[in-house]
């Protein structure tokens, strides 16, 4: 890759906007700029961005800066043309053209119709996190800052209890947001993302933490209070976890804050005696009761006597 002239690339830039009424010459010309700035040297065989299925030219980002600033302007008084373009450089498949199709989805006024049935279908097709992060902050910048209220609108449907597919999604299109905001949209905001924080996946860890430190930094107060009402209410137990695991992301003062309702709890269980199961069937047994065996009545010594005398007595009678 040649070293960047910067006033060569500003010419080579502003003759690129030249062509944006002619989408085909666009294409051709753009594809020239592209390929004079390819960096050879982390140029991989299958020219694949990493992480992405998607072709690129591993130009530098410079490179592309300077072609957005110099359509920045035309492409606002255009929208028209400009979504046909970004429709034609979105088709053209690569890395460096499919970001600048999200910067132009930017320019386009939030009153266009075709604006979100775009971004809502790129987005779903989209794997490159580059990309996607690009259609959900910059090609809905203009949305962000002139019809916020529609803008929230369109986040609660990305955070819509029944879709936990696309949290991460409105997280990332959130966030910028937050940094933005002011008093006024804080308190809707902080309504919208607490169920989400309750019942947020740990796949969506990361957002979760982005989305966490930017409400902090936007209000301290309010982020602490919403976080302890969560972790103190919760049924979930993954709640506390997630939570737990992330927290080294946060600033320290709201470590903190949290950490007692983030240390792990004992859990008592009471152990109840367990019942021992007889395998034996008891029926009633009768007791026999054993008889005691008559005693024979004594004869007293007289009563004798009288018996044997009066035997000998007869048997002398009869012999006489």
């Amino acid at each position: 890759m040649p070293a960047i002239d910067l006033a060569r690339l500003r010419k080579q830039a502003t003759r690129l906007a030249d062509f944006f009424f002619l989408p085909d010459e666009f294409m051709k010309h753009l594809r020239e700029i592209l390929d004079f700035y390819v960096n050879y040297t982390l140029r991989t065989k299958e020219n694949i961005s990493p992480g992405s299925n998607l072709k690129t030219y591993r130009t530098p980002p410079a490179v592309l800066t300077h072609i957005e600033n110099e359509l920045k302007n035309v492409a606002e008084a255009n929208p028209h043309f400009a979504l046909e373009l970004a429709d034609v450089l979105w088709d053209e498949g690569a890395l460096e053209t499919r970001l600048l199709a999200a910067f132009l989805l930017g320019r386009i006024p939030p009153q266009e119709e075709r604006l979100l049935p775009r971004i809502t279908a790129w987005t779903q097709q989209i794997r490159d996190p580059e990309v996607r992060s690009a259609l959900l902050t910059t090609s809905l910048s203009r949305m962000r800052k002139e019809t916020p209220n529609q803008f929230l609108t369109l986040v609660r449907e990305y955070l819509h209890p029944e879709r936990s597919r696309t949290w991460s999604n409105g997280i990332q299109a959130l966030i910028p947001m937050i940094g933005e905001t002011n008093d006024k949209n804080l308190p809707a905001i902080l309504d919208i993302v607490e169920p989400i924080i309750e019942e947020a996946p740990s796949t969506i860890q990361n957002d979760l933490s982005d989305l966490i430190v930017s409400l902090y930094r936007a209000s301290a107060n309010e982020t602490i209070f919403m976080l302890k009402h969560v972790l103190k209410e919760t049924e979930n137990q993954m709640t506390v976890v997630t939570m737990r695991r992330i927290s080294s992301n946060f600033p320290p003062t709201l470590q903190s804050e949290l950490k007692d309702l983030l240390r792990p709890q004992q859990v008592l269980i009471s152990q109840k005696p367990v019942e021992e199961i007889n395998d034996f069937v008891e029926e009633p047994v009768k007791i026999i009761k054993e008889k005691k065996p008559r005693k024979k009545k004594e004869v007293s010594a007289s009563t004798d006597v009288k018996t044997v005398v009066r035997k000998k007595t007869t048997k002398k009678v009869k012999d006489g």
